[in-house]
C-alpha cells in the first residue's frame, strides 16, 4: 500500500536515533482491530531497504496520533533512545503545537480552555464533566487564532494536558468543532475520513546528543487546509 517512495517523501527528521515523519489521515502508527498494517512496520521495512540491513530493524514506537489525524510521528531507531523519549513524554517535558481547521471561531484571538474529561471505554469517545465526577480528568489547552475565513478558523493550539481526545472535545465544547470531525459534533465527515487536526510541531532535547530538536510538518494539500495556505 505504502512503497518506498512515498514513505521516503514522508519523512521530516533523521539521524542515528530518530525517525520524524509526517503522517497522512488513512495511516495508524501502531497495529489495532482493523489488522491494517501500522506505520512501525512499514518503516522497518523501509529502514532494512534504505540501509541494506540483513537483519531485524529496530523502530520503536514513541507516542501516537489518532488515525483521522495528520502530522509528526516520532520513531525510535534504537532502544536508547526509545526508553529516553518515552520519560520525556511521560514527564510531559516535549512541547507539542497542533493546527486545527474548526468550523466556526472561538470569539477571542486567544484564550486558555480547561475542563473535565470522562472517557468512555466501550465507544472510544470521551465528553466533558463537571469538576467532581468519579473519573473525571482536569484537561487544559491554549490556543491562538491564525487565520480567519466566513465559516471556518486556523487554530494553533497548544496542549497543557494530555488527555484522550482532548483538543477535539474541548473544541467541540466551545461549538467549533474540528471540520471533518462528525464523532464531536461537525456536521459532516471529509471525503478522505480525515478530520483537519494537524500535529504541527515538535520540540524536544535529544535523547543522546542533549540538544533542543524542533520539527515542522507541513499540513495536508486539502481542501480545507489549503484556504488557509498562507498561513505557513
Amino acid at each position: 500500500m505504502f512503497g518506498f517512495k512515498q514513505l521516503e517523501e514522508q519523512v521530516i527528521y533523521e539521524d542515528n536515533h530518530l525517525l520524524g515523519i509526517n503522517k497522512l489521515p488513512s495511516q495508524i502508527v501502531q497495529g489495532d482491530k482493523t489488522g491494517d498494517i501500522p506505520l512501525s512496520e512499514h518503516y522497518k521495512e523501509f529502514l532494512k531497504e534504505k540501509y541494506q540491513k540483513p537483519g531485524n530493524v529496530f523502530c520503536g514506537v514513541i507516542h501516537r496520533l489518532d488515525r483521522p489525524v495528520s502530522g509528526i510521528v516520532l520513531f525510535a531507531k534504537t532502544s536508547k533512545a526509545l526508553s529516553r523519549m518515552n520519560e520525556q513524554f511521560r514527564e510531559r517535558n516535549i512541547q507539542k503545537i497542533y493546527w486545527a481547521v474548526v468550523r466556526g471561531n472561538p470569539g477571542k484571538p486567544s484564550g486558555t480552555l480547561v475542563h473535565y474529561l470522562k472517557k468512555n471505554e466501550k465507544d472510544n469517545r470521551s465528553f466533558t464533566v463537571k469538576e467532581n465526577t468519579s473519573g473525571g480528568l482536569r484537561c487544559e489547552l491554549e490556543y491562538q487564532v491564525l487565520n480567519q475565513g466566513d465559516n471556518y478558523t486556523l487554530l494553533e493550539v497548544k496542549p497543557v494536558t494530555g488527555r484522550h481526545h482532548q483538543i477535539r472535545v474541548q473544541l467541540s465544547s466551545i461549538q467549533c468543532p474540528i471540520v471533518g470531525d462528525v464523532k464531536y459534533g461537525d456536521k459532516r465527515g471529509n471525503d478522505d475520513k480525515s478530520i483537519c487536526l494537524h500535529a504541527r510541531q515538535l520540540m524536544f532535547i535529544h535523547p543522546v546528543q542533549k540538544e533542543e530538536v524542533i520539527i515542522t510538518a507541513p499540513p495536508p494539500n486539502q481542501k480545507y487546509w489549503n484556504i488557509f495556505s498562507k498561513s505557513e
